[in-house]
């Protein structure tokens, strides 16, 4: 909120404002490389703007490698020439698995060990065609059978969500889409309910907000024509936000109108877990008031947050739920995420009361596949509908990449005592309090906060301290997109807008995943300068009257529904 260049304020002007934060990012990384530059040739920008790990899982990665190398002995086993192997055959590779590692004793031997022994005695596997699944996995040498998600890696998958997400108490089991990543499962799930006439164009859609920002841009695109409403975390107490749905805002939700409800939780940017009361009130809600509501609920973050129960535990008839193993595991290059839809679902029901002809439409849609397309399951339609289902054949998740999601899962279960949850929760709080350290604040704990990210609402915060006249004069003299402009031109850090979130117009995504703890003080400090220097104008101009500018005092924070 400083007094921003001529560069500057012909960006503000050029309709920045339009642009999704991830693109604006690229600018902003753009201004910030031009400063350190400027600065020194070895000091580097500062980016925590996007939400990628610093750290990534290693045990499971080492007993991946470690069943590499055994792998390839199988295929030579088979058929040996120079560069040549054969496919790994199952019938005894139990058994010579356990030879190849009785000379290992690191931690990815131990790991492969517990995994077939955890198979075996837990989810009743036959220990050659889990471990042929495995190792055939990791060469790659066939398309992945079933398409949808290889079986034993599905039962692996699926108990480790049912610990992290839903819970024994949740009965029923689900079924698996192993997809190429969150985002791939966005898109995935976005198109099959408009090709499969669950959502029509035109039709209403809830989005829960602040949100990730394709949430926001997806329904709007040609394909799809769908209306959004917001569903705002509008909560605030002594002039602070805590991110929470109000029952005002989660009674939109009673609107029949409203066909599906989209959802990060925990959210993203705000970074915080559904409080317990707005979770009971969705639960009712949905119960007596909406049972055709659709929720489509984005957990990535959830194994942030000590005792997690996503909504697919509570709601499991109406609920899709998407998982990406991708910022818990520091594995956003292997693309790995899955959709898991409950065998007892609305979006199954719904398709039996399609009017004739768009099951008519359907059924010529599929009839390729099966006799009676009529029977299939939604999820087996997303699955085809992923490959414009006359490539359904060829369909599924590369298996190397399901070979690494089961064991990161195994790795996961087996670690009783959740000491790497821990860790990594530790990571992630730890930069937080640097980030206070350097704003030169407090902040009150709450066990809802889960730290991945930092929503930073610099008008919330002016009006707490300063009164509604400091507001006013930053309204009147600056646009919300002068602040990270700003942070990279002058400081060389990046972080995202959260407008582009649908989030408070003048608040700053600070991303706590990805630079160093102290790395944190420095961003901390930079957003302290550059507010100090806005609240030294202010009070230099308290003999005139405070309202001299471009824009009046009803500007941006009003045309974005007046939050602070």
């Amino acid at each position: 909120m400083a007094t921003t260049d001529a560069a500057a304020a012909s960006d503000a002007a050029d309709n920045l404002d339009a642009l999704s934060p991830f693109e604006l990012k690229d600018k902003l990384i753009a201004y910030a490389t031009d400063y350190s530059q400027q600065k020194s040739a070895t000091k580097s920008f500062l980016n925590a703007g996007r939400g990628n790990p610093n750290w990534v899982a290693t045990i499971p990665r080492e007993a991946f490698f470690l069943l590499g190398q055994f792998a390839l002995e199988e295929s030579k086993r088979i058929w040996s020439e120079p560069g040549i192997g054969g496919m790994p055959h199952a019938p005894g590779c139990a058994a010579r698995l356990q030879a190849f590692l009785s000379s290992g004793a690191g931690d990815d031997a131990t790991l492969i060990k517990r995994s077939i022994e955890y198979g075996v005695k837990q989810l009743g596997f036959d220990a050659d065609a889990f471990v042929h699944e495995l190792v055939d996995s990791i060469i790659g040498d066939n398309y992945p059978v079933p398409d949808r998600m290889l079986a034993h890696a599905e039962q692996v998958v699926h108990r480790y969500l049912e610990r992290e997400m839903w819970g024994e108490e949740s009965p029923g089991r689900r079924r698996l889409f192993a997809v190429e990543g969150g985002t791939a499962a966005m898109c995935y799930v976005f198109d099959s309910l408009l090709t499969n006439f669950i959502l029509h164009k035109g039709d209403t859609v809830a989005l829960g907000t602040p949100i990730f920002t394709p949430y926001i841009e997806l329904p709007h695109l040609e394909e799809f024509g769908l209306k959004t409403i917001e569903v705002g975390q509008t909560t605030m107490s002594n002039g602070m936000h805590t991110w929470q749905y109000p029952e005002s805002e989660l009674s939109k939700l009673e609107d029949p109108r409203v066909k599906a409800f989209f959802i990060v939780n925990p959210s993203n940017p705000a970074s915080y877990s559904m409080d317990e009361s707005a979770h009971r009130f969705l639960v009712n809600l949905v119960q007596t008031k909406r049972p055709d509501l659709l929720i489509l609920t984005d957990d990535v973050y959830g194994t942030f947050v000590p005792g997690f129960r996503s909504l697919a535990s509570s709601l499991p008839h109406n609920t899709i739920l998407v998982y990406s193993f991708s910022k818990y595991f520091g594995c956003t290059g292997w693309r790995l995420g899955v959709i898991a839809i409950h065998e007892d679902n609305i979006l199954d029901d719904k398709l039996k009361k399609l009017p004739k002809v768009e099951q008519e439409a359907l059924h010529r849609r599929y009839r390729s596949l099966t006799p009676d397309p009529s029977g299939m399951a939604f999820i087996d339609r997303m699955v085809a509908d992923s490959r414009d289902v006359a490539l359904n054949h060829t369909a599924g998740l590369s298996l190397p990449q399901q070979a690494q999601m089961a064991l990161f899962s195994l790795f996961a279960l087996l670690d009783e005592d959740d000491e790497y949850k821990k860790r990594c929760q530790g990571i992630v709080h730890r930069r937080w309090q640097k980030l206070l350290e350097g704003l030169g604040v407090t902040a009150p704990e709450d066990p809802l906060r889960v730290g991945y990210y930092a929503d930073l609402d610099l008008e919330a915060w002016g009006r707490r301290t300063f009164g509604e006249d400091f507001v006013r004069f930053a309204e009147a003299h600056h646009e919300p997109l002068d602040i990270v402009l700003s942070l990279a031109k002058r400081f060389g850090t990046v972080l995202l807008n959260g407008s582009g979130f649908a989030g408070p117009p003048w608040s700053a995504r600070v991303s706590l995943a990805n630079l160093d703890e102290d790395d944190y003080v420095a961003i901390g400090q930079h957003l302290r300068d550059l507010v100090g220097g806005a609240v030294e104008r202010w009070r230099s101009s308290q003999g005139d009257d405070g309202h001299n500018g471009s824009r009046g005092a009803n500007g941006s924070s009003q045309r974005n529904g007046g939050r602070s």
